[in-house]
């Protein structure tokens, strides 16, 4: 029997970590690492001992006799990745590593004075970059987020239906309370403390603010009510705080098109055609779940610009939404390239996984059948412009007859995430991101990006632990070269200047309050948790309860 890695598969790493016999691949030093889909499990060379399936933070990895249903296919996914290649030697006995050199190259000298590092940002970029300081050197952390609340897009990001994924933020979440971190929720940089006044009060500091802003179509019609961006969508039923209840109407709306065939655009069109009942045991937002239930949305397009052998997502997101319960899954043959790149694809390659699903030339003159739910995936047509005149009404989308216009309430942009200027920062504004050479923000000494401000959005949550050691490392090697600004200012002065211009500041005491009452108006209902969906309860909720149990 061996173990095999399954969909939520975060690319962490850890269970490369723990493997005594080096059967998963690719591994943090190997080239593709961070480009592949997921980690897979080599099958001949696996000992069936378990570690990383103890190990693995979001719960992907079981023994290939107890996969059942669409997990079954993971078996094959991981063995075939295999294919061709020469399997990784396997050690005489499983106790023991062939060890290389000792490499330290994110640590400081034993007898070197502490430094203090301020995180900008607590998704999983920061997180990373804030647990190779405290995990590998002496450096004081003041982990700080505009809002009053951390994790960032595993918070607001991750899909509610999969909480398997939202397990890399409950491992990461335990550096909040690390003796040597110091926690600054609800003070927003570049707004509520300049960046540098941020510098004068730490030795280095790292932005790990992300890609909150969206691409836009540049289409007419594009700014009609009931067009909106996935980042909006996405935001509204997680729960953000900034995202109203109001900012997100699924009005009287059958069908929605969704522009783009990435992982967001996949979740976004199954929370939307999701029986609601199959997410009451999440952690979606109340507001959502109830519009949910009384939406008439039964179909959702997916349009994609190119085939679907150069579709976005991963196989494991497609693969998921082909066996979502009650939920038909159709390939729209309007373009015979479709049909052509599916019957031609190998078992392995993008078109190759739609070879079992529906196929049908969709006639968009009817609208969608009474009692059913369906996603159809239609590719080779891009949107062309959308069809108003008070709000959406249709979609006129490329086709290979010429331009299908496609009857929809709802049009949502998934079509990327983009960074954002930060006040006191460079800024590309091309690429979205903040210049800079090996996490060094180029012009600014001690100033350092991780995460998609640093690279772009792309890469999920395991591809920050790379990026992070890179941006942790040059920091290191700036502070042994002493490279670094001295701090003018006291971490004690900082607090002070932090609550002085910021009334919702949240420190430990107060996230593990909020922590506890969510999951307690959650247990009231069967749920995980109900989230806070606004600043006032954060911040109420961190200030009620934070003096009562422990910080834990």
């Amino acid at each position: 029997m061996t173990y095999a890695i399954t969909q939520t598969c975060c690319s962490d790493a850890t269970c490369v970590a723990v493997c005594p016999v080096n059967c998963i691949h690719p591994t943090p030093d190997e080239p593709d690492f961070g480009t592949t889909e997921m980690l897979y499990v080599d099958p001949k060379s696996c000992i069936d001992c378990g570690a990383c399936a103890d190990a693995c933070p979001v719960d992907a990895i079981f023994p290939v006799d107890r996969l059942t249903g669409p997990l079954k296919k993971y078996e094959a996914i991981n063995a075939a990745h295999y294919e061709g290649r020469e399997p990784a030697p396997v050690l005489a006995s499983p106790t023991f590593h062939a060890w290389g050199a000792p490499s330290f190259d994110r640590s400081l000298p034993s007898d070197f004075a502490p430094i203090r590092v301020a995180v900008v940002g607590t998704g999983p970029a920061g997180m990373y970059a804030a647990e190779d300081l405290l995990l590998h050197t002496n450096a004081e952390v003041t982990l700080i987020d505009r809002l009053p609340v951390a994790g960032g897009l595993v918070r607001y990001g991750v899909a509610p239906d999969h909480p398997g994924t939202k397990g890399a933020g409950d491992t990461l979440a335990r550096f909040h309370t690390h003796p040597r971190a110091t926690v600054r929720l609800g003070v927003d940089i570049g707004g509520d403390v300049t960046t540098e006044e941020l510098a004068a009060h730490h030795d280095a500091v790292v932005y790990a603010v992300g890609a909150p802003s969206d691409r836009r179509l540049g289409i007419p019609g594009e700014d009609l009510p009931g067009s909106l961006s996935a980042t909006s969508l996405v935001s509204w039923y997680n729960a953000h705080p900034e995202t109203p209840a109001e900012a997100v109407s699924l009005g009287t709306a059958e069908r929605a098109v969704v522009v783009g065939n990435g992982n967001v655009a996949l979740d976004v069109a199954r929370i939307l055609v999701s029986d609601p009942a199959a997410l009451d045991g999440t952690d979606i937002a109340d507001h959502a779940l109830a519009a949910l239930r009384g939406a008439r949305l039964r179909e959702v397009v997916l349009l994609g610009r190119r085939g679907p052998e150069d579709a976005a997502y991963t196989a494991s997101e497609i693969l998921a939404l082909a066996e979502l319960p009650g939920v038909e899954l159709v390939v729209d043959t309007h373009d015979p390239r479709t049909a052509e790149a599916i019957d031609a694809a190998t078992a392995g390659g993008k078109a190759g996984l739609l070879r079992g699903v529906a196929r049908e030339t969709v006639d968009w003159t009817r609208g969608p059948d009474a009692g059913r739910r369906r996603v159809v995936l239609r590719f080779h047509s891009a949107p062309e412009e959308a069809i108003g005149p008070d709000a959406v009404r249709a979609v006129r989308a490329g086709g290979f007859d010429g331009p299908a216009e496609i009857p929809a309430g709802l049009l949502v942009r998934a079509i990327g995430y983009r960074g954002v200027p930060l006040a006191g920062l460079p800024f590309d504004e091309a690429t979205g991101t903040v210049p800079h050479t090996a996490g060094r923000v180029d012009g600014m000494t001690g100033t350092y990006v991780v995460g998609w401000i640093k690279r772009g959005p792309s890469g999920g949550i395991g591809a920050n632990r790379s990026c992070a050691a890179e941006t942790v490392g040059s920091l290191l090697a700036d502070a042994i070269e002493g490279r670094l600004p001295k701090p003018t200012g006291s971490a004690k002065a900082f607090a002070r200047l932090a609550r002085a211009r910021s009334g919702r500041v949240v420190d430990a005491r107060g996230l593990a309050a909020i922590d506890r009452a969510e999951r307690a108006r959650g247990a009231a209902t069967g749920r995980p948790r109900v989230k806070l969906a606004t600043v006032p309860e954060l911040v109420a909720a961190a200030r009620r309860g934070r003096l009562r149990g422990p910080v834990g």
